[in-house]
């Protein structure tokens, strides 16, 4: 169980669990126990299937990349495929079965929706991994709690703010690639970062945060501003240094992105909620 727990990297937990609550939180409530099943799926299941998925088919790459086997991904053996797959099925079909037998039908499709985008990040045949632009642009599915949280409580999503993560989520997803351009291109892998490069890289993941800067603004100025900075600063080192090094330098950094706006974020909203100025 602890192996596995270490293959879903709990320290991205934050992308899942984080988005989750604040997509409950923008409903207008602090807690709906309907949305408790959701919350724990979006736990140690979801980010063992996306993971740990990962992980069966990037063997290759990850035996010549120095950052796995650490708290920032796994290095597995090939003896731990059949563990990996009876634990992503263990501890996802329950849930699946839930939703559909519990939630509305919206909020299913959604779920099935997201599982199925980050299965097909990593596996064949659709692999967008391996797909420049389609490998960041198919991240855009991280924001999916903002739209599956209200879908199953029967409320609306806040599409600004959905679309806003949605966006950040296409900008951080090939600026944190930047780190493996040596090994992906090695392995013959032609990721976004691979294909623009670092300086390249820098202004696809710039602009993209700029956009979700705009869609934030429409929900939260104080969110926007604290969002731009950080990502302004990121991308500014990386520009100034354009090189996977300088990546996997900025990389803690960039972890600490969500934990950082997200909990802003998650503050103003919850004094909103309590203060009865939300929605």
């Amino acid at each position: 169980m602890a192996r596995l727990v270490h293959i879903s990297r709990p320290v991205l937990w934050i992308n899942t669990i984080g988005s989750g609550v604040v997509g409950m939180w923008l409903t207008g409530t602090f807690l709906d126990l309907r949305a408790v099943p959701v919350l724990l799926w979006l736990a140690l299941p979801f980010n063992l299937l996306i993971y740990g998925v990962n992980d069966v088919y990037d063997q290759e790459t990850d035996a010549a990349n120095p950052r796995k086997g650490s708290l920032e991904g796994a290095r597995i053996e090939p003896s731990e495929v059949r563990l990996i797959a009876w634990g992503v099925a263990a501890t996802n079909l329950p849930f699946l079965a839930w939703f559909v037998l519990a939630l509305p039908w919206q909020a299913t499709a959604v779920a099935l929706l997201y599982a199925g985008v980050f299965v097909y990040y990593s596996a064949e045949p659709l692999r967008f991994k391996a797909r420049p632009f389609l490998d960041s642009l198919s991240n855009a599915a991280y924001a999916l709690p903002l739209v599956l949280v209200p879908a199953a409580l029967d409320e609306t999503p806040v599409w600004p703010a959905a679309l806003g993560l949605m966006a950040w989520s296409v900008a951080k997803h090939p600026f944190d690639a930047v780190q493996d351009i040596v090994e992906d291109r090695e392995a013959g892998i032609t990721t976004t970062a691979v294909r623009l490069g670092p300086r390249g890289t820098a202004l696809w993941s710039g602009a993209w945060w700029t956009l979700s800067s705009v869609l934030f603004a429409l929900v939260s100025v104080p969110v926007a501003v604290v969002n731009l900075l950080i990502a302004g600063t990121l991308v500014v080192r990386l520009l100034r240094d354009p090189t996977p090094a300088t990546g996997h330098r900025l990389y803690p950094a960039s972890v600490a992105f969500p934990y950082v706006a997200g909990a802003f974020a998650g503050v103003l909203l919850t004094v909103a909620i309590f203060l009865g100025r939300w929605p």
